[in-house]
């Protein structure tokens, strides 16, 4: 079984540096593959897409990195060009991939009354889609995955695919948790698994926390309390670990995907290092204190200090003669987990929620489980006096503004090395980090007007002063292949959930 599943995770590496599928073909298997093998697979593209590419372009539009002065490989993300085809390989594998082979396993488990490998193909698809939905705003859902039968497929909103999700789900967990007759054990046992060890009670309280993920994301535009509550008030909804793709080793093919792609030295990586701390992740950790900024960054070779690139500053920085050892390094090895769901990402949703809509101290209680949580995460210590520290103490933010401030700004920090396009995702829905009202170029020229953590428009920014990244653009080839693709929107656009 190990040997299949590396086999399967070196076709899902070859992918996602430069792969090139058709959305309504699995060209992987051939068919009647069992939902053993298929599993895995849909777990590793999935790995494959948010462990990379969306974890690269998250981590610039986060502004936890940024291009590196003596390399040019992604001079176009930092800068904010943007083209059509930004998205085209994550959409592509994404589809004729993961959700393709997610879709036989749903087929599969209902045929056969395994309900365990319904729930977990269910669960995977949701998350799938969240991604999709959250990056472009809409996507194909309704008559996705018809093969040839319908190959231009119409593209739902968003707030609809949500819905579907949420209901999709439920209906999985019914199944598993109401029985109308009590389930053989072959129902209730999962074919295969490298999340979560085919653990059914653990993918339960995954398929709870992704609903209250997709109910919080959706919490500014809809009347999501009571079923936010009900999942908080769930006692049963308790992350014991990280969920996490921990499968990695130091090899070719079988490293982290970020690292294969970026870092190593073989034919499939770059050879050259792109990604410099940016100024913003760094001068929050610098004055905060924050113990854990040498589990994320290295200290610059040059000054053997932490220090971070103006975004989008690498033309400038190169005129000034500043060098690729003037500035920090992210911290990444082969071996890294791709993380799906941290205990950290939960404690905050469950904070922010007891906030809104519970009480203040349970808020608290959460807020400082979740700090404690990332700490662990990175193995470092002295969690509790952060907590206690002045900029951070859950007291000394007088409103309840303020204390969402908190809970964005130590969930920013949060996923900084560990999940980049829920970083993203998340910054853009709480709008914390800020964005400082000052431009790369003025904050260059003086770094005494900028306010430690603010996200920074690019020095460089083909998008205009004080303009980001709201959305990725939809994907070229459905744009040129599917008719009923909608209206390509700016990338500076808001998708449906970011209101506030």
């Amino acid at each position: 079984m190990k040997k299949i599943l590396y086999f399967m995770l070196s076709i899902c590496f070859l992918s996602s540096c430069d792969s090139y599928l058709d959305v309504n073909e699995d060209p992987n298997y051939p068919k009647d593959v069992p939902n053993y093998l298929l599993i895995p697979s849909a777990e590793n593209f999935i790995s494959a897409k948010m462990g990379e590419s969306i974890f690269n372009f998250g981590g610039f539009f986060a502004q936890y990195w940024d291009q590196a002065v003596e390399a040019n490989q992604y001079n176009e993300i930092a800068e904010y060009n943007i083209q059509q085809a930004f998205f085209n390989y994550n959409y592509r594998d994404l589809y004729a991939g993961a959700l393709a082979d997610l879709q036989v396993v749903q087929k599969q488990a209902v045929e056969e009354e395994n309900w365990a490998d319904n729930l977990v193909a269910t669960v995977l698809k949701a998350y799938t889609y969240q991604i999709l939905v959250d990056m472009m705003d809409q996507a194909p859902y309704t008559e996705a995955l018809q093969g040839k039968a319908n190959p231009t497929p119409a593209w739902d909103e968003g707030a609809d695919i949500y819905k579907s999700l949420l209901t999709e789900i439920d209906s999985a967990l019914y199944k598993i948790q109401h029985p109308k007759a009590p389930l053989l054990t072959s129902q209730l046992t999962i074919s295969s698994d490298m999340l979560l060890q085919a653990n059914l009670s653990k993918w339960i309280v995954f398929a709870k926390a992704l609903k209250l993920k997709l109910y919080m994301r959706s919490s500014n535009v809809q009347d999501n309390k009571d079923e936010i509550m009900a999942l908080v008030n769930d006692t049963t909804l308790t992350l014991s670990d990280d969920i996490k793709m921990d499968v990695y080793s130091d090899a070719t093919e079988k490293r982290n995907p970020w690292f294969e792609c970026n870092w190593s030295d073989n034919e499939e990586g770059l050879g050259t290092k792109n990604n410099i701390a940016s100024y913003p992740i760094i001068s929050y950790l610098k004055i905060t204190a924050d113990p854990r900024i040498s589990s994320l960054f290295s200290l610059a070779a040059n000054s053997s200090t932490y220090e971070g690139a103006i975004p989008g500053s690498k033309t400038q920085s190169a005129a000034d003669n500043m060098k690729n050892g003037d500035f920090s390094y992210p911290v990444m090895t082969a071996t890294t987990p791709v993380y799906f769901y941290t205990v950290s990402e939960l404690d905050f949703f469950i904070a922010e929620a007891q906030l809104r809509f519970g009480t203040d101290a349970a808020a608290k209680t959460a807020y400082e489980a979740a700090i404690k949580a990332n700490f662990d995460l990175h193995g470092v210590s002295g969690d509790s006096a952060f907590i206690a520290s002045s900029p951070i103490k859950w007291g000394n933010a007088g409103t309840t503004e303020a204390k969402i401030r908190l809970i964005g700004m130590q969930k920013w920090v949060a996923l900084c090395m560990v999940n980049h396009g829920e970083a993203w995702t998340e910054a853009r829905r709480l709008d914390y980090p800020a964005l400082s009202s000052y431009t790369g170029k003025q904050v260059y020229d003086d770094q005494t007007l900028y306010t430690a953590g603010d996200l920074i428009s690019p020095y460089v920014n083909y998008l205009g002063d004080g303009v980001i990244v709201k959305r990725v653009p939809f994907p070229e080839t459905a744009v040129i292949m599917n008719k009923n693709t909608p209206q390509q929107k700016g990338v500076s656009t808001r998708v449906w959930w970011d209101n506030k």
